[in-house]
């Protein structure tokens, strides 16, 4: 086999290899990745032509982990893998939604990308590298694709930014952020931060982008090595009549442009008006005409909105519901709406709005992650669901969307920063969202929901956090733009950018941006950083109106855990033979125990309901746990009698012998004259074997002695 090989060097020694000639050869596509021990396989095939009556991109990218790239056997009862996890979605999405913008606007033929992980270094991330492996099976392609891109991932350790930086690096970052590019353009950025400041944010873009830009330089340089690379296939995908598209422009250009530049909040309004206005231009047309230019009379009405609609706005510097550029719409907020929720809150801006729930949940709770790659356990989940009643739709539900997965991962990262630390927090958390009206930035919402839900259920959070989404409408011919606050859906869809920044009043803690325009300068992004830290800031105040701090407490139903930590030696004495000792203590309290040996320590969680059966767990599991120390006094229980004493049962599973002359003052034919099995006595440890390590008891030293008493036991010389 003859393979093709390119290699890109890093500024620290680091190098990624681009191979392809020897894998996946009837593929349309296919790259091997290779850094470190780390190897994916990219491949790309699209059909010849279109579907009938497509106008869209049917593009789809799969991103999948094969377990033996790290030497494991999947989970689950048919140890294989099956269908992707949330990690594999976030990937999948984070290169769909840069390699998207990059084909032909006219291009309608179905494109599958398929990148699998084939070998891993457990400290070089594969996420990091999937892009790059996607866009060079493309660029060595004959698909038309208007790329290379690549995405590289950037941390920040002590100041300094890294590029790609590992597993074990990025636990030390205060950033962690995918940013994905042309060589001339920004296309995507996702990621989390530790409240950094928004100039920081924009020179992590720009060291990304510098790295970027080598390895688009190399993916091409790289596709003159490949014959199929060139020509890029021919295509024809739409069928155009330039006269018809202008007398549809005429006739409702002006129309649609009065309906933006008037402004009209309500979003059904606005899309009656709209659709009146195509049906009125439709009806114009013959039966025969209206069949025929079916399809051409919706692409060219969609072109003609975003024209008329980006024109009004860029003319008027008013939005199409009659906001300005930089206004928010109407917040309204309420907390504790469920009564029976550990945590509840409402969060409505214009018309979008999320009912939102926190749940209390121990370590029994916790996610545990088990990817071929990552795994790890997670005490802290954010679930986003979009019902399609939420848009007024009719749809099939058919379980979690690749969106539903995207938006929450995003809330995720906005608000983990900011949950009290493990040490102080030993809760696992479940936050759901449930999108009950959507127009624009419902994980937005999302997150500002989420803040309020957390300090209703008394969750002592760091700092509250809030969400906003930015929008770009600009005209290259005219350099005219316009930087959005709070974007709607229609602006979104319309619009050249999609940014959507959350963090605190101190800084950023996560953003999720998709660029669709080509070009856009880093003073427009500063500014809309700018405009985004006012407007999230307003949000922020007007949702503490509604809570400014966690409540007090938690409320009176949910459970309370308490953390114990003894010795690791004691874990076995306190789950018992069989698990005897710890499911006796769980049926006599009512209470949930949780053990987890860490290092040298036991952990353990106890989930009660009340006070008092805490403080019995805790008292158990301190006698368990105790060291017999001579000269102190237990209250133990006759567990056995013999002739010459009882044995009692000072502490859990530790006997010592009370011999009969250690009773009583007063001499006894027979044990049972003073006790019986069962009773509970209250004994002195008085001296334990340096040979054996038996107790021994005395009762009698802790009663008064006679007055008359006399010692008549031999004397001992």
């Amino acid at each position: 086999m003859n393979a093709i090989i390119k290699k890109i060097q890093f500024d620290d020694g680091r190098e990624i290899t681009m191979e392809t000639g020897r894998l996946a050869r009837q593929a349309d596509g296919a790259v091997v990745v290779k850094m470190g021990d780390t190897m994916l396989l990219a491949t790309v095939v699209a059909k010849a032509d279109a579907g009938e009556n497509v106008d869209y991109m049917p593009l789809s990218v799969d991103y999948r982990e094969k377990y033996a790239s790290t030497g494991r056997f999947p989970g689950g009862f048919f140890k294989r893998e099956a269908r992707p996890s949330d990690s594999e979605v976030l990937t999948s999405r984070l290169v769909d939604r840069a390699l998207r913008p990059l084909f032909p606007d006219d291009y309608h033929a179905d494109v599958q990308v398929m990148i699998t992980l084939i070998s891993a270094d457990r400290n070089i991330l594969p996420d990091a590298l999937a892009c790059l492996a996607a866009s060079a099976a493309l660029t060595i392609s004959d698909i038309p694709f208007n790329g290379p891109i690549s995405e590289v991932k950037v941390g920040r350790i002590d100041g300094k930014f890294i590029a790609n930086p590992g597993y074990i690096s990025l636990a030390e970052s205060d950033m962690d952020i995918m940013v994905g590019a042309s060589e001339n353009n920004i296309m995507m950025v996702e990621g989390e931060m530790k409240e950094v400041s928004e100039k920081d944010m924009v020179e992590a873009i720009k060291f990304a982008h510098n790295i970027i830009k080598a390895q688009c330089r190399a993916q091409l340089e790289f596709a003159e090595m490949v014959d199929k690379s060139r020509p890029k296939r021919e295509y024809s995908h739409e069928i155009n009549d330039p006269e018809f598209k202008q007398t549809m422009h005429d006739a409702t250009y002006k129309k649609v442009y009065d309906m933006a530049v008037k402004g009209i909040a309500n979003k059904k309004e606005r899309k009656t008006i709209l659709d009146t206005i195509k049906e009125a231009f439709v009806e114009t047309l013959s039966d025969e005409e209206k069949e025929e230019k079916k399809m051409m009379i919706s692409r060219y009405y969609h072109e003609i909105e975003r024209e008329a609609i980006r024109n009004a706005t860029l003319d008027s510097k008013i939005r199409i519901d009659g906001r300005k550029l930089d206004e928010i719409r109407p917040i309204w907020t309420e907390v504790d709406y469920l009564p029976a929720a550990h945590g509840s809150a409402i969060f409505t801006r214009g018309e979008t709005q999320s009912l939102t729930t926190v749940t209390l949940g121990t370590k029994l709770d916790e996610q545990v992650i088990d990817g071929a790659v990552i795994e790890e356990r997670s005490k802290f989940l954010l679930h986003y669901n979009f019902p399609p009643f939420s848009t007024g739709e009719v749809k099939p539900l058919r379980g979690t969307s690749r969106r539903e997965v995207g938006h929450g991962n995003l809330a995720l990262r906005a608000l983990k920063f900011i949950l009290p630390n493990s040490d102080d927090n030993h809760y696992t958390t479940r936050i759901v969202s449930d999108i009950l009206e959507s127009n624009g930035s419902s994980s937005m919402a999302t997150v500002c929901a989420g803040t309020l839900a957390l300090m209703d259920a008394g969750v002592k959070i760091k700092k509250p956090v809030s969400g906003i989404a930015m929008g770009l409408i600009s005209d290259s011919k005219t350099k005219r733009y316009a930087v959005l606050s709070d974007i709607l859906g229609d602006e979104d869809h319309l619009g050249d950018m999609d940014f959507k920044v959350c963090g605190t009043r101190d800084g950023i803690t996560a953003c999720q941006m998709d660029i669709k325009v080509d070009g856009m300068p880093y003073e427009i992004l500063e500014e809309a950083l700018e405009q985004a830290k006012a407007g999230r800031l307003h949000i922020m105040d007007e949702m503490m109106k509604t809570i400014s701090e966690p409540r007090a407490d938690f409320k009176p139903f949910v459970p309370r855990i308490t953390q114990m930590k003894i010795p690791k030696e004691f874990i076995g004495a306190v789950i018992g033979p069989g698990g005897k000792v710890i499911q006796e203590m769980q049926r006599e309290t009512g209470t949930t125990i949780v053990i987890e040996e860490v290092g040298e320590f036991g952990i353990i969680d106890i989930v009660a309901n009340n006070v008092e059966a805490k403080d019995a767990v805790v008292e158990k599991i301190k006698r368990i746990c105790a060291v017999p120390e001579v000269g102190e006094i237990y209250k133990g229980k006759v567990k056995n009698i013999t002739t010459f004493g009882a044995f009692i049962e000072i502490l859990p599973g530790q006997d010592g012998l009370l011999h009969i002359s250690e009773i009583e003052w007063r001499r006894l034919e027979k044990v049972e004259d003073a006790l019986k099995v069962g009773d509970e006595v209250e004994v002195k440890l008085i001296d334990v074997d340096p040979r054996t390590g038996k107790l021994k008891l005395s009762r009698k030293v802790l009663l008064e002695k006679p007055a008359n008493y006399q010692d008549n036991r031999p004397k001992k010389f």
